[in-house]
């Protein structure tokens, strides 16, 4: 596609697909949910014809990267060492100590833990659609949301293992993958059980504009293909990651992923 490169490479114990173009200074492209690499193709055309070299992951348990099998195993401090063991393979410190990232949704979140953990490694970071949000330790994140937004909220409804995938099995991923990504109701999204949408799914997913058919097929294959439990075990860690990043920041340590 337009002369982006793609290649598997090994980190922290997994293999991560990775998308890469031009030369100059690396970018950092960090997709959410559910999304992969191909969310940024645009962005990596125009920033390598501008100098840059534009590269884009797919996260742990996103597209062409392993999924390992235990939700434990997708952790801010499992995700962010991938994410230092791919520049200490792309780009080692001693060759470019620092690189831009840029990141949207689940990948804004990761972006700000890899500030958070390793500012060694970051120049600077823009991110999109989730601004930092400093915790409260007296407070589980889940908990808050389902006491405000009720069990039915989406982040509520991913939490147990199994339960989520197996009704989106019935409407097929790949069509819950593209009810996700065509949400554009200015309110939080609710998945009730046996009405996950809202309406009727006996017609075609009505698409934004910002979504081709071709595209939309990318997405709707992909997670077909690999399915959709590592993307969900991100939300499964919300907890494990606020109270780890807690307790890893109180210690002020510099880690080594």
């Amino acid at each position: 596609m337009d002369g982006i490169q793609h290649k598997t490479v090994i980190v922290n114990g997994i293999n991560m697909h990775i998308a890469e173009k031009g030369e100059g200074p690396l970018i950092l492209f960090l997709h959410g949910f559910p999304e992969l690499w191909y969310s940024w193709r645009n962005q990596i055309n125009g920033l390598a014809a501008l100098g840059y070299r534009a590269l884009a992951p797919d996260l742990r348990g996103f597209g062409g990267t392993d999924a390992p099998d235990s939700v434990a195993d997708y952790t801010c401090c499992h995700v962010v060492g991938d994410l230092i063991a791919l520049l200490d393979t792309v780009a080692p410190p001693e060759k470019e100590d620092k690189v831009f990232v840029v990141g949207h949704d689940w990948g804004a979140i990761i972006a700000w833990y890899l500030c958070l953990f390793r500012p060694d490694r970051v120049k600077a970071l823009f991110n999109l659609s989730v601004p930092f949000i400093p915790y409260d330790p007296r407070f589980k994140p889940v908990e808050t949301w389902k006491a405000f937004y009720g069990k039915d909220h989406y982040i509520v409804r991913f939490q147990e293992p199994g339960v989520i995938e197996a009704e989106f099995a019935e409407i097929g991923v790949g069509r819950a993958v593209l009810e996700l990504l065509s949400y554009r109701v200015p309110d939080p999204l609710y998945l009730p059980k046996g009405n996950l949408f809202g309406y009727p799914l006996d017609s075609p997913v009505n698409l934004p504009p910002w979504l081709s058919e071709k595209d939309a097929d990318c997405y709707a294959t992909q997670f077909q293909i690999t399915g959709i439990t590592g993307a969900l075990n991100y939300y499964r860690n919300f907890d494990r990651c606020v109270f780890l990043s807690l307790f890893l920041l109180d210690k002020k340590n510099q880690f080594t992923f």
